[in-house]
């Protein structure tokens, strides 16, 4: 959250809207902001914290744990058209990388202009080396690209 916080403005800049889900009341929010949040990143959360009490938006999207009462730590990246582009989700003890999930933004965003007609491979980063798909890519992929060298 206060990773996410801390970038709020690049994603922004993205067209990236945020929004933090959790069984947690509005009120258990609040002070969690207030209390650690907001001393981590030197300012309030700027994105919404929805409470989702009974988990049903965690039912959903298939994080909200029956038996413990809670949500596990879920991102989602949806797309303009509501459509669930990334999904990650991770135990508590392992934390997310806010650069690898606006890397993955600027990725589908490309591929969303080009409207198919590029292609982001592994380890892709702004700027480098895209794929073409087509026939003519079909079993000719080492040709045009190698992990070993384009990562």
């Amino acid at each position: 959250m206060s990773a996410v916080a801390a970038n709020y403005d690049t994603l922004q800049k993205l067209g990236v809207e945020v929004i933090s889900v959790s069984v947690d009341s509005q009120f258990v929010h609040k002070v969690w902001n207030d209390q650690e949040l907001s001393k981590m990143v030197n300012k309030d959360i700027p994105f919404h914290m929805a409470s989702d009490g009974p988990g049903n938006v965690g039912r959903i999207y298939g994080v909200y744990d029956e038996n413990a009462g809670v949500e596990l730590r879920g991102r989602f990246i949806i797309d303009p058209d509501g459509v669930i582009q990334a999904m990650e989700v991770l135990t508590p003890p392992v934390g997310r990388k806010i650069g690898e999930t606006i890397r993955q933004i600027q990725a589908f965003q490309l591929v969303r202009a080009s409207k198919g007609t590029e292609a982001c491979p592994a380890g892709w980063e702004p700027g480098g080396k895209i794929l073409k798909p087509g026939p003519d890519l079909v079993g000719n992929v080492w040709k045009e690209w190698n992990p070993a060298k384009d990562m």
